[in-house]
């Protein structure tokens, strides 16, 4: 059965997570995804995160990179740079997110590979953006949610800015490459021509908060946090993270009628929602702590689905996996890895009726698959041996 993108050739020449998730994305979906690394190996190789170090491919690299093969050569020697050259001829995606000015540097910038491949697809992925004050600034993840104001949105006032919990701008940043890229293999469906598509973790982080930044720009409403740590700046109370006797719970805009009978409280009754949900946002946050300390997180999350008041549990890692809902959906998917042996990963967000993603490969190890790939370029194995010999191009084993 052919998958969705069967027949489409990506070159991933990005490193680290946002431009790999979003080669990983395609390669889910059937591309026939070649991630062109160097002889050394890219560098999330090298850079596990949690010190999840694995057997021959960390963890890091191991997540990102699934359904890719690896072709490992040198870009900056001539014979390396020419090997990528070709096969940018047969090439639908070519995929970067080098370091503003590094493309042009090595030849491989769109205006060069498109004269080789006028139907190709570019996709180039930078911190900021391609040009302005800020391209050669770092793009990373951190940083980028400090800059674009969502920090400011949750929390108590007297409290530090927190991140999020996750690598949330790498995230958005290759979903919006995944989603350009997809977006311009169907305009040349239409038209036969290729085209350029920029992305930049500034302006996804950015736009991904279109509602906010609306209220704020439109509205005219300050982004105001508050005394107790609400969890939106935006949104009535109660909106956040509370203590139970024995955890944690969320809760999330209740009716106060409806807290009035749960609590047995008459503090919430005749509290408009609208309006005293704003006035009083912080004494309506500070009862609901109050009144929640004194029960566990089961009982108040059953209580509260009775009532129909919007709730839920807080997870860790732990909790997330054995929960019921994600094991119905099979959220997770189990394959065999060459050096790794049996891993339990994230699987797939997206579903198809008729051509659902799989697991072709894991992750690659660094150059598995240069022979191959070269090969089907049209390199004979004595020329390929040469390229070998050379430390031109790696090939693992």
């Amino acid at each position: 059965m052919q998958n969705i993108l069967s027949g489409i050739r990506v070159l991933d020449c990005s490193i680290a997570m946002a431009g790999p998730f979003a080669a990983q994305r395609m390669g889910d979906m059937g591309a026939d995804v070649v991630k062109v690394e160097p002889v050394t190996g890219e560098w999330q190789r090298h850079a596990p995160a949690g010190g999840a170090v694995g057997n021959e491919v960390c963890v890091s690299f191991l997540s990102l990179n699934r359904n890719k093969r690896s072709l490992a050569i040198d870009l900056k020697a001539p014979e390396g740079k020419a090997l990528l050259l070709e096969l940018v001829k047969d090439a639908d995606v070519f995929l970067q997110n080098y370091r503003p000015g590094v493309a042009e540097r090595l030849g491989v910038d769109y205006a060069t590979l498109s004269a080789i491949n006028p139907k190709l697809i570019y996709v180039s992925m930078s911190g900021y953006g391609e040009d302005g004050p800020y391209r050669f600034h770092p793009g990373q993840d951190l940083l980028l949610q400090g800059m674009s104001g969502a920090m400011m949105s949750a929390g108590s006032a007297d409290a530090p800015p927190s991140a999020a919990g996750q690598y949330l701008v790498d995230a958005i940043t290759a979903y919006s490459a995944f989603e350009g890229a997809l977006a311009a293999l169907f305009h040349r469906e239409r038209t036969g021509e290729g085209q350029l598509v920029q992305v930049n973790m500034l302006d996804a982080i950015t736009t991904i908060q279109m509602q906010e930044l609306s209220v704020f720009t439109v509205g005219g409403v300050p982004q105001a946090r508050s005394a107790e740590p609400h969890a939106h700046s935006y949104i009535r109370s109660p909106y956040g993270v509370f203590a139970t006797s024995d955890g944690y719970i969320t809760l999330a805009m209740a009716n106060y009628s409806k807290l009035a009978e749960l609590f047995a409280d008459p503090f919430f009754e005749g509290l408009e929602d609208q309006r005293d949900g704003w006035a009083m946002r912080d004494e309506i946050f500070a009862r609901c702590r109050e009144n929640l300390l004194k029960r566990t997180s089961a009982e108040w999350l059953e209580a509260m689905r009775e009532r129909d008041i919007w709730s839920g549990p807080v997870y860790g890692y732990a909790d997330l996996v054995e929960d019921a809902q994600i094991k119905h959906n099979g959220t997770f998917v189990e394959y065999d890895h060459r050096t790794e042996g049996r891993v339990k990963v994230p699987g797939f967000p997206i579903r198809f009726s008729k051509t659902p993603s799989k697991i072709e490969r894991g992750a690659p190890l660094v150059g598995e698959h240069s022979r191959e790939v070269l090969a089907e370029a049209g390199l004979d194995q004595g020329a390929i041996d040469r390229l070998i010999e050379a430390g031109v191009v790696k090939q693992h084993g």
